[in-house]
């Protein structure tokens, strides 16, 4: 049961002549759209034109990025598959051939179609492998072709790479990745 005190009357407003006419509604509205009439419109002939991009903050197609030597940056942490909402990294880790690293990834695929692009892939990365690029023009014609290998990955690295450079962070115990002892845990280090 509802308690009287909680209860609160709206009484209907009483309305003058020219508010049953609804005048000065349509005067208002008119005025909006006479306003929005004379107003120097912005329009791009895509995709000829495009429209600028801000590359610091954009998040469009992934890229998975090379270290210094050339090979995928990836240490095959499963941290982006982990933190994914969307479920739409796959990795396939296997022991790494260079000494620098324990592992490194066999297969590594993004659906393109599946993902949200909210970057929480971006931030779990403790080594910078993967990243989202200001491209925003991904075509398709099959749900096979949105899914992008490591290889699609490296290749929008290659053409991405001068438009936002990888940032290299400092992390500690890869090798290429800047200081080594200065990233010492808070536990005592190693």
């Amino acid at each position: 049961m509802i308690d009287d005190q909680d209860i609160i009357i709206v009484d209907e407003p009483e309305l003058t002549a020219t508010e049953r006419l609804y005048l000065p509604q349509i005067i208002d509205g008119m005025r909006t759209t006479l306003r929005h009439m004379f107003k120097k419109t912005i329009t791009l002939q895509y995709p000829e034109q495009k429209r600028e991009q801000r590359i610091e903050n954009y998040r469009g197609v992934h890229r998975l990025n090379r270290d210094e030597e050339g090979r995928v940056a990836c240490v095959a942490c499963f941290m982006c598959q982990t933190a994914c909402p969307a479920h739409c990294i796959h990795i396939v880790g296997t022991e790494s051939p260079w000494d620098d690293r324990e592992k490194y990834p066999l297969q590594f695929d993004i659906d393109e179609l599946r993902c949200i692009y909210c970057g929480m892939c971006e931030e779990a990365c403790p080594v910078d492998a993967i990243e989202l690029t200001p491209e925003y023009d991904l075509v398709g014609r099959t749900r096979d072709e949105m899914i992008l290998d490591k290889e699609k990955l490296l290749e929008v690295f290659d053409r991405t790479v001068a438009l936002k450079p990888r940032k290299n962070p400092k992390i500690s115990g890869y090798a290429g990745t800047g200081d080594r002892d200065g990233c010492q845990s808070a536990g005592g280090g190693q």
